[in-house]
């Protein structure tokens, strides 16, 4: 089979690899549609991912959806043809109690195409990948598995959401409209919010945030500003030097949802007002199970075709990287990879 396979920095390659075979309570899933997340850029321009660094060759790719090939041992045969979205999280061990069901603050978790642990755990960027059989997610007549892979990045935007609380009938600023931004306006309108302003530094994925729902938005390059007196703030950017920005434009006694990955070395960033207006800062990380939930909300018409900015073949995975860490395409990237 064909994979995409990062070897160190500005080095990925379409290399040829055995098909897997699952083992016990595993599947092989025949892999057709993946998007490229942020951490696969980083991957790729830096050979890591925050702390996790590139020590062999890995596999890239969380995000991914395809039909079930092959069952083993223990799986119904049955599975075979089922089109589904993958969960791409393996915990390992136990969570004290007043961490359950939050799998995703799991210490030992593996997930798919992250160098985080050596050995590193490959990823779905391929022909072929083999997972356990509750990683499945299968999607629903009508959810088709190119927006199937838009789960995970839709899970994360879905966890962050249920994080600040009810929405219902809230007015909701977002800061950054890359994928996982706008996605965050789509989850919030789903919600329920009332309205979602979307603020960015570009045209193009204020565009899309608009087309999932954003009821307006700001373009901080050309002028605009961010309000004084947002009761609710999700910050999608993970810019550090915005914090300053994003915090002053969060009301006195409001809360602000920290969804945007921040770095994990010292940077300097202005947070004085974090104190001085009592404002509660939550972070939010990855997701536990709302991948389910993203499924379900794909099939109840749910569309988002318009986040997705282009399409590559397998073939052309290192140009579909090297496009997506240039930035500004406003939208996901897609490979199409069966």
């Amino acid at each position: 089979m064909r994979a995409v396979v990062v070897h160190g920095p500005r080095d990925v390659r379409v290399d040829s690899l055995d098909v897997p075979a699952p083992g016990p309570g595993e599947v092989r899933v025949a892999v057709e549609w993946g998007g490229i997340c942020g951490s696969d850029v980083s991957y790729y321009a830096h050979g890591a991912s925050g702390t996790a660094t590139v020590r062999h060759p890995l596999i890239l790719g969380h995000e991914i959806a395809g039909r079930v090939a092959a069952t083993g041992p223990g799986v119904p045969p049955d599975l075979v043809g089922v089109p589904v979205a993958v969960h791409p999280a393996s915990p390992a061990g136990e969570l004290p109690a007043r961490l359950a069901g939050r799998t995703n603050l799991n210490t030992r978790v593996r997930y798919l195409g992250s160098a985080a642990f050596d050995p590193h755990t490959d990823g779905g960027f391929a022909e072929a990948v083999v997972v356990r059989a509750d990683q499945l997610r299968p999607l629903p007549d009508g959810v088709s598995t190119r927006h199937g892979a838009l789960a995970e990045p839709l899970a994360v935007a879905m966890h962050a959401v249920s994080r600040a609380g009810d929405v219902t009938g809230r007015d909701v600023l977002v800061n950054g409209a890359g994928p996982i931004g706008c996605l965050v306006v789509a989850a919030l309108r789903l919600a329920g919010a009332a309205t979602v302003t979307a603020a960015d530094v570009a045209d193009a994925p204020l565009a899309t945030a608009r087309a999932l729902g954003a009821t307006e938005v700001i373009n901080l390059r050309s002028g605009g500003t961010l309000p004084s007196d947002a009761e609710l703030v999700l910050e999608a950017s993970g810019v550090p030097g915005a914090l300053g920005a994003v915090l002053a434009a969060t009301a006195r006694g409001g809360t602000l949802v920290q969804v945007g990955n921040l770095p994990g070395t010292p940077t300097p960033a202005a947070l004085g007002d974090l104190v001085t207006r009592e404002i509660t800062w939550i972070g939010s990380y990855r997701f536990a199970d709302e991948i389910t939930d993203a499924v379900r909300a794909l099939a109840t018409g749910l569309d988002l075709e318009p986040l997705i900015a282009a399409t590559y073949d397998l073939t052309d995975a290192p140009a579909a990287l090297d496009r997506a860490a240039a930035g500004g395409s406003g939208g996901k990237i897609m490979l199409r990879l069966g």
